[in-house]
């Protein structure tokens, strides 16, 4: 089966600890809220002690419009996505020896946070060294479910190209999307969570070249599903200064009904049960959605450990995130034979699911 070979991440330049986004926001906010003292507790209940930024902290209390967000995106999102396609590929432990950017056959790119056209893959290739054929296949709009669908959809390539080696770059810069002066609830709390990053994953089919003597993560099946009629659940309003956050505050409660089935048919489907899986890859949408996490699935805290990790010292960067949690488990080398469960959830309102045993 299609294998994760190797996985980098990349962590913007600017770090913003917890209390100081409680102090720009306390600014920002505290003239529209009576209760601001009371809705900046969601930033200590969050779990989240620090998070990455592509801009100084300064820069997000001031006016800016939707060109000037999207000029930035598309300059640090090749920038930042070259680089973690070239450590992707040396391998950072991870492979026997360094793969060549001119062996690569496909790059899926993966982003919701801003636009571009050519997309960013294609202005990448044009500062490193690929392959003029190379295929690309951009996927905009899956938000935090995004990690997953690329690695699923890279599976699917795989498969149907079983000698391909193909990259998955995740890059999101949520921050760039902030509006100062838009005073929802749901502004408050995405400020609380979100943050930059970016991931780049090397997965290979059966008949690839590229080998490895650690264990890794094979991937044996993937599945999605779609709630339908929620909208409005997650995602962004386009409006003429930008993308502004859609956040309800049910997706915990969505999350405890609706992933439990959603799992237990899909490990069923595979002929084993959630007692057979090992590790956990969850993207941490947040503390409630890792809570919601175990109850749903009856696991306990010890198996969100690493996602927990993860979102406290990164934030939910959306779609990279759950390529970070990939990277924590890959760098602990499981056994031969362990199964996985990659998970996350996005707009739509969607889940995307891969089953994964370390061979």
């Amino acid at each position: 089966m299609p294998k994760i070979q190797s996985v980098s991440t990349f962590e913007p330049p600017y770090e913003v600890k917890q209390e100081a986004a409680v102090e720009l926001t306390r600014s920002l906010f505290s003239e529209k809220f009576k209760d601001i003292e009371r809705l900046l507790r969601v930033f200590q209940n969050g779990d989240i002690e620090k998070r990455d930024v592509c801009m100084p902290l300064k820069w997000y209390g001031q006016q800016h419009d939707f060109e000037e967000r999207n000029e930035l995106y598309i300059a640090h999102a090749v920038e930042y996505g070259a680089k973690a396609i070239r450590t992707c590929l040396h391998g950072e432990g991870m492979l026997d020896e360094p793969v060549e950017i001119k062996d690569i056959d496909a790059i899926f790119f993966i982003s919701s946070t801003g636009l571009s056209t050519p997309s960013i893959e294609a202005r990448i290739m044009n500062r490193l060294p690929f392959r003029d054929d190379v295929k690309r296949i951009p996927i905009w709009g899956l938000g935090c479910a995004g990690g997953a669908a690329g690695i699923s959809r890279a599976f699917e390539y795989c498969q149907a190209f079983p000698d391909a080696n193909v990259l998955v770059l995740s890059v999101e810069l949520c921050s760039l999307t902030f509006q100062k002066d838009d005073y929802t609830k749901s502004n408050l709390v995405g400020v609380s969570l979100f943050s930059d990053g970016v991931a780049c994953a090397l997965v290979t089919g059966d008949q690839s070249s590229i080998t490895s003597h650690q264990p890794k993560p094979a991937i044996l099946s993937t599945t999605s599903k779609l709630m339908p009629d929620s909208e409005d659940v997650m995602g962004w309003d386009i409006k003429n200064n930008g993308l502004y956050v859609v956040f309800s505050k049910s997706i915990p409660t969505i999350i405890t009904n609706w992933l439990g089935p959603f799992v237990h048919k899909f490990l069923e489907r595979n002929g084993i049960s959630q007692k057979d899986i090992t590790h956990f890859v969850a993207h941490p949408g947040g503390k409630k959605v890792l809570q919601a996490y175990e109850e749903a699935l009856h696991f306990d805290s010890s198996k969100t450990d690493i996602s927990r990790n993860v979102l406290r010292h990164h934030g939910n960067m959306s779609s990279p995130t759950i390529l970070y949690v990939l990277k924590e488990f890959m760098n602990r080398t499981p056994s031969k034979g362990d199964y996985g469960l990659m998970a996350a959830l996005g707009p739509g309102f969607c889940g995307e699911l891969l089953l994964l045993r370390w061979e």
